[in-house]
């Protein structure tokens, strides 16, 4: 078997009760829910029985999963299954860098919660949106935003997959030339035009609040959405950079595969990573681990092709 990699969910993949079955189930994973809820009150109880209005609020949605995901890395080391390098979409890259270490699970859960309070106020400063394109290439749809008013191709997400973000009404009439085009534009449950020049003043909010922290060399490669290479240098400046430009998923599985990665392990909710690799590349072995049973399915597999 080649190389095992983690890769951490991305906001719009959230649901009531995300995380749920590694605080039962897992004690150090209860544990990490328990001191981030002195934290931040009421986390518990929104990861757990949030409605989907409320998980939908950025300012929710980043710390929650966050907790989501790393609960089930925990749960995956317990079982003896350890990454090699990792990634994250977007706010799974905060995760990502945490189980890194990078800094301690805690940190990280402070910083993820002021990133989704920027975050989220910046959504309420414009009308925005953001909407993933099918069944387009990506030069495509990168030359036609460019014909509408502050619209932007930002997600690389896998061949035939672009996520444009900006002014809603100029996503709500792109959709419909997209249409046109032989394409399929399907809205994204996000609050806001994140990876695009709205977010510039969060983002260079969010990198002073960051000087309040220590951070520490990577123990293993953690790919940027930034670069879709592993992060070197300065972590607080590439995290800032990372709000307000586009991910480059596609680039990063691409590189992690040359680099000898055949298993990626999505942690934090939902299969979108899983069904995204899959359609880079045929080559590779994907898992979805957010219960016990997925937990149990994936340690099982991943060491029968040890």
């Amino acid at each position: 078997m080649g190389k095992i990699a983690f890769v951490f969910s991305g906001q719009g993949a959230q649901f009531a009760g995300m995380g749920k079955p590694f605080y039962d189930g897992v004690s150090a994973a209860k544990e990490l829910f328990e001191n981030a809820e002195k934290i931040r009150e009421g986390t518990v109880n929104q990861c757990f029985e949030g409605t989907a209005e409320e998980l939908r609020l950025t300012q929710n949605t980043q710390p929650c999963l966050y907790l989501a995901s790393l609960a089930g890395a925990i749960a995956l080391e317990e079982n003896g299954i350890s990454a090699d390098g990792v990634a994250g979409f977007s706010l799974g890259e905060i995760a990502a860098l945490a189980y890194s270490g990078a800094y301690s699970y805690l940190d990280g859960f402070k910083i993820v919660s002021k990133r989704g309070e920027l975050m989220g106020k910046a959504a309420g400063e414009a009308d925005t949106s953001m909407a993933a394109i099918l069944k387009l290439d990506a030069q495509t749809v990168s030359e036609a935003t460019k014909e509408f008013e502050s619209l932007y191709a930002v997600n690389f997400n896998c061949p035939g997959q672009t996520v444009v973000s900006g002014l809603k009404t100029s996503v709500d009439a792109f959709s419909l030339k997209v249409k046109e085009m032989g394409g399929r534009a399907m809205p994204l449950a996000v609050s806001a035009a994140f990876h695009s020049p709205f977010m510039k003043d969060a983002a260079q909010a969010f990198e002073r609040e960051l000087e309040a922290y220590t951070f520490s060399d990577t123990k293993i490669p953690v790919y940027s959405n930034f670069t879709a290479k592993p992060y070197e240098g300065n972590i607080p400046s590439m995290l800032a950079s990372q709000m307000q430009s586009p991910v480059r998923w596609q680039e990063i599985v691409e590189n992690m595969i040359a680099e000898g990665f055949t298993d990626f392990i999505e942690l934090g909710a939902g299969k979108t990573l899983c069904g995204l690799i899959s359609k880079i590349s045929k080559e590779v072995r994907v898992y979805a681990v957010s219960d016990m049973e997925t937990l149990m399915q994936t340690v099982k597999a991943v060491k029968e092709n040890a």
